[in-house]
């Protein structure tokens, strides 16, 4: 029997710049899978603030790498690199395309270029590197006394390689940038991937993002990150979230409600223009265009 290529496509772009739902339209027309690249919609009960698909949007297309895990546990790019070789075998054994959505576009870029592999770890080295990251100032200082060739190449705030270095530095003794030389990553996508990015102009995108704000505190964003907060408390790393952060912050009387509408608006709209300098950057093979534009394109390629 022949087996069906796989077909595939990556949607990229800003927060709230409506990939998610070009996604939607063009799974349901043709009978596709979806895959999240959202990293804050891995976590159940983690709904409005993560923007999820509706019940009734999840139920019309089968979607993957959403309520994956509770908001306490922890994820690593290895997870999500496993999940990606399970749809893509599903995709091709059902003959169906797939379409890899969402903004964490850190995992897309994994999927093209690949990873290099961690060595195997002893006891207690994992359970030492969470306590070190509980003050990340201090563990990056720690790094970049004993591996300034790697801390060097980190920016700030990227918690995944600054886990990653200070696990393979307590592990081996090595500084990181060399261990990455002698283990080079291996890709892990096999077939073409074609990669479109749905792009808004400025003041579009934050009118976009303002009316999402305001449709998720209406939707009762307030009180689900008091469920979250009681359950889980403010420890977890989701918990540190755009839209999260803020709410918490109100609980605490730093702002009034209104002020933290604003700031939810202005912190999402630095993470999109975050976003949009990650992709260009990054990704060299990218059809850019709005939203009739790349349904077109994609349309012609399905």
């Amino acid at each position: 029997m022949q087996v069906s290529p796989l077909r595939q496509i990556a949607l990229i772009g800003a927060t709230a710049s409506g990939k998610s739902s070009l996604a939607l339209k063009l799974a349901q027309r043709h009978n596709g899978l979806i895959l999240s690249l959202d990293s804050l919609s891995l976590y159940r009960g983690i709904d409005i603030a993560s923007a999820k698909p509706s019940p009734a949007e999840l139920a019309s297309v089968p979607h993957y790498g959403i309520d994956l895990l509770d908001p306490d546990q922890p994820f690593d790019v290895m997870r999500f690199l496993e999940l990606y070789r399970e749809v893509a075998d599903l995709a091709v054994r059902t003959a169906r395309p797939l379409f890899i959505v969402g903004g964490s576009s850190f995992y897309l870029k994994i999927l093209l270029e690949g990873i290099s592999p961690l060595p195997e770890l002893s006891p207690g080295i994992r359970t030492q590197v969470e306590g070190m990251l509980r003050d990340p100032e201090r563990a990056f200082d720690y790094l970049r006394e004993r591996a300034p060739s790697y801390a060097e190449t980190l920016h700030a705030g990227d918690r995944y390689r600054l886990e990653k270095g200070l696990l393979i530095l307590l592990q081996t003794g090595e500084d990181p940038r060399e261990y990455f030389r002698l283990h080079p990553p291996r890709p892990v996508v096999e077939e073409p991937l074609p990669l479109f990015e749905i792009l808004r102009e400025r003041e579009e995108l934050r009118q976009r993002i303002r009316l999402r704000t305001r449709t998720m505190l209406e939707e009762g964003l307030v009180d689900e990150v008091a469920g979250l907060e009681a359950r889980y408390g403010r420890e977890p790393h989701p918990m540190k979230a755009i839209g999260i952060r803020e709410v918490l912050e109100y609980f605490d009387g730093v702002w009034d409600y209104r002020t933290m509408e604003e700031k939810i608006v202005t912190h999402t709209a630095r993470l999109a223009k975050r976003q949009r300098t990650f992709n260009r950057s990054q990704f060299d093979k990218v059809l850019r265009g709005d939203e009739r534009l790349l349904m077109y394109e994609i349309e012609k390629i399905l």
